[in-house]
């Protein structure tokens, strides 16, 4: 007769879990990236627009650290003055890769769709912002964005300044009818002559003259959003979102 032998059951075939021993980690499904690789991210995208800034980092470092040896020489403890100066200049070097990084996300987003849209993304509290433009041209597609703040309603346009202005007058008449008494202001980004910067679109806006409160800003935006949102011809390509630039990447964090 033949001899029949027992299989384990699944129970005894999973290997037993000790009592201090700990539960497995679920993995993540993406992983993001640490902070050293987005540095490194940082630095070769700005490498790569602006060589000249690693060797503004290298000197701002290097001039800090040999501040920082001839006081410690002089004073006679050049070890201690050496300890400080070090993290001080790499502080430095990081807040030039900062500014550095912040035109060459700009740079990147010049004659692209979108661009003057993504120029007021780096606002931060007190500004609402339209992530979508409020005005097409379908035959030109010139764009009209806009942001609510405390200076007023400011409508920043792409395109040239003269083929943009029906788009703009016609914007500013449909804005009439529910803001009377509120500010509207006008910025024409892009590169040609009397045009603002894409770099410097959000610094314009912060320099306006400040009108309006926080509640009234809040009053403005919801006003405004009785008119409607209708849908827009949107022209292929055009993606605000994408083509915002990446703040931390611009903070060199």
């Amino acid at each position: 007769m033949a001899k029949t032998t027992n299989s384990p059951s699944n129970d005894d075939a999973k290997p037993k879990r000790s009592l201090f021993s700990r539960k497995p980690k679920a993995e993540k499904a993406t992983k993001e990236p640490g902070r050293l690789k987005q540095l490194g991210q940082v630095f070769q995208m700005t490498r790569r627009n602006d060589p000249n800034a690693v060797w503004w980092m290298v000197l701002a470092f290097l001039g800090i650290v040999a501040v920082g040896l001839i006081v410690g020489l002089l004073i006679n403890n050049w070890i201690t003055t050496l300890l400080v100066s070090i993290p001080l200049g790499l502080l430095a070097a990081l807040l030039i890769l900062s500014r550095r990084a912040e035109r060459a996300a700009f740079k990147q987003l010049e004659g692209k769709p979108g661009a003057a849209g993504a120029s007021m993304s780096v606002l931060r509290r007190g500004w609402v912002l339209t992530e979508q433009p409020v005005a097409i041209s379908p035959r030109t597609q010139d764009l009209v964005f806009r942001g609510i703040g405390r200076p007023g309603v400011v409508l920043v346009t792409e395109g040239p300044t003269n083929r943009v202005r029906p788009l703009v007058d016609s914007e500013r008449r449909r804005m009439s009818r529910v803001l009377p008494n509120v500010p509207i202001h006008v910025i024409n980004a892009g590169s040609g002559e009397g045009q603002t910067p894409l770099g410097d679109v959000a610094k314009k806006m912060k320099k306006f003259p400040k009108t309006l409160n926080k509640q009234e800003v809040h009053a403005v935006d919801m006003r405004l959003s009785t008119l409607g949102s209708a849908k827009l011809p949107i022209p292929k390509g055009i993606d605000p979102n994408k083509a915002r630039p990446d703040r931390r990447s611009m903070r060199g964090r």
